[in-house]
């Protein structure tokens, strides 16, 4: 079958990846068509885009790139129209992923979802414009499931991908060698994927720095982005290594980690750990009257309490980031609850493997 696949950023385009060799398995007959990045065109999908040239964030900064959405968003309609593919596979990238959605159902074609918009989160009607244009979802989340219950849709919790990539991975036997690191305590600094997050949060991280003389602070890069985005933490001697990122926290005593999936990835390497976000003040004004949740960290959603300390917009500064990471540090109370909380967290995302079974659910579908 032709199978027509959409992710928009770095976690989505590798969770692609991995439903891309999954449903090679299952469809032996399987072509590969869409928008994505360097995972899935490797997995072999055939891209009419690369999700970098569309990715944007911050409602204040899609405002003023709404114009090469749209420019995209024409070239990817188009090219579904010319391939009629069996089946769309829309991969995590709500906002323009929903619209794609909508114009693909209205042309008659199957529309399958798989880690879908967070619309628990704010604006929760968009779960009625979900169930009308999606035929099936696939959730990673495990309190997701309940959540569309309200909406009469019963959906598809397949297990969190995060648990089958964290499973194949097999720890560097030279990684300290390899970086030329020293063996002081580790603490990881997980900036983000993405340019823009990059450069809001690094600085505050690296301020705290010299309050940890007896420590090395080791800087998660990704390939993705130029070296430029790191510059403030390369002119301060700091180590930034690349594509690394479940080395760096399987030998890290503690992390400071934006806000996003590398939070639930620190948690299933129990690494104690503080969040940390920021973004333009447009963007969080509007953000905090329209989100719902009383979390914005994974790792805290899925356990529905206070696991690991969130430090937001104007709470992210020096001094609350040293009194937590302080916190969290040695062997005491509050390390333990945080551990204790990731145990929690673990036993609720079950043992599902996520690609096999969103691969195996598609197929099935299409078969009936």
């Amino acid at each position: 079958m032709k199978y027509y696949v959409i992710s928009g950023e770095r976690s989505g385009d590798l969770h692609a990846s991995n439903l891309i060799a999954a449903l090679k398995e299952e469809d032996s007959e399987a072509s590969f068509r869409g928008m994505g990045g360097d995972y899935s065109i490797a997995a072999g999908l055939s891209a009419v885009a690369h999700y970098e040239e569309v990715a944007l964030m911050g409602f204040i900064e899609v405002v003023f790139g709404f114009r090469k959405v749209l420019r995209y968003l024409k070239l990817v309609k188009k090219d579904i129209v010319d391939n009629q593919p069996d089946a769309l596979i829309l991969v995590d990238y709500g906002g323009f992923n929903m619209k794609i959605a909508k114009f693909a159902h209205d042309q008659g074609i199957s529309v399958h979802y798989y880690i879908p918009p967070k619309v628990w989160a704010w604006n929760q009607k968009r779960a009625y414009k979900l169930k009308q244009h999606v035929d099936q979802l696939y959730c990673i989340l495990p309190f997701e499931p309940d959540f569309f219950k309200k909406f009469d849709w019963e959906v598809n919790y397949v297990g969190n991908p995060l648990l089958d990539e964290i499973a194949k991975f097999t720890p560097h036997d030279f990684f300290h060698q390899k970086n030329d690191l020293s063996y002081k305590p580790m603490i990881a600094l997980l900036p983000g994927s993405r340019k823009q997050e990059v450069e809001s949060m690094l600085s505050t991280m690296v301020e705290i720095i010299p309050a940890f003389p007896n420590a090395q602070f080791i800087i998660a890069g990704v390939n993705n982005l130029n070296e430029d985005v790191y510059q403030l933490a390369q002119e301060m001697g700091i180590k930034v290594i690349y594509d690394q990122t479940y080395d760096l926290l399987y030998h890290a005593n503690v992390a400071v980690v934006t806000s996003g999936t590398a939070t639930l990835e620190t948690a299933l390497f129990r690494v104690p750990q503080v969040v940390v976000y920021k973004t333009s003040g447009i963007s969080y004004a509007i953000g905090k009257k329209l989100i719902k949740v009383p979390f914005i960290s994974l790792v805290n959603l899925i356990a529905e309490k206070e696991v690991v300390k969130e430090l937001i917009q104007y709470d992210y500064n020096k001094e609350n980031l040293l009194k937590e990471l302080r916190e969290i540090s040695g062997n005491n109370t509050r390390k333990s609850e945080v551990l204790n909380g990731y145990t929690l967290i673990k036993e609720k995302l079950g043992e599902k493997k996520a690609s096999q079974e969103t691969a195996r659910l598609i197929v099935d579908s299409l078969k009936k």
